[in-house]
């Protein structure tokens, strides 16, 4: 799965000479945490988050009345506040790489263009969602939380060990354990009640963590 599945295209936008009262209005309006900023051509040039507006806002403690407030608002232009040259990717990034650059760069979404064309945007919204079917968090079955042996094969045997009992996996993903010789295996499966799970995988596992319904 690439950036391009699951990017929301043609998001919203805003240019540099508008108003940073304008880009939070948008936001605001949208239920949306940043706008990529873009020239005319749709050239990305910048992004504008709500943080980089709450910095530009005058402090609470500030002199100011509220009229001074927005007024000060609406002169003060995106440009002068977005971050330029923000970190971008390309569409036919995998997913998972958009996930690890967000991390990485602790930021909570990337524009996505082609060349220097803003196509689209990916945010921390989407990764979840995706988490969200990887884990097939709207299923329903017997989550199972195990050590799994960090051995060539191991993972077919457990699956196969399933499949034999007469359970279906409805999903299966592997993290680091706690050693180098194993791994933890988070797996969910229907039409096998957790006692059957149980005993269907513990010939494959070092150790059972978790076992319930969901």
């Amino acid at each position: 799965m690439n950036v391009r599945d699951r990017m929301t295209r043609n998001p919203f936008t805003v240019k540099k000479t508008q108003s940073v009262t304008d880009a939070r209005e948008l936001m605001k309006k949208e239920k949306i945490h940043r706008l990529p900023v873009i020239e005319d051509n749709g050239q990305l040039i910048g992004i504008i988050t709500e943080k980089d507006i709450l910095y530009a806002s005058p402090s609470p403690a500030s002199t100011l009345d509220v009229w001074e407030m927005t007024s000060l608002l609406a002169n003060l232009k995106v440009e002068k506040v977005m971050t330029s040259k923000p970190v971008s990717c390309p569409s036919d990034t995998p997913v998972e790489e958009a996930a690890r650059i967000m991390s990485d760069k602790d930021i909570g979404g990337l524009p996505v263009v082609e060349g220097d064309i803003l196509v689209g945007i990916i945010t921390e919204s989407d990764l979840f969602e995706i988490f969200i079917e990887l884990f097939a968090s709207r299923e329903k079955g017997v989550r199972l939380t195990a050590l799994l042996p960090n051995v060539k094969g191991e993972l077919a045997n457990f699956a196969g060990a399933i499949r034999d009992a007469g359970g279906d996996i409805h999903s299966f993903g592997t993290v680091r354990g706690d050693k180098p010789t194993n791994k933890l295996g988070i797996v969910k499966v229907s039409g096998l009640s957790k006692s059957a799970l149980s005993a269907a995988v513990k010939p494959f596992v070092q150790e059972i963590k978790e076992l319930r319904d969901l």
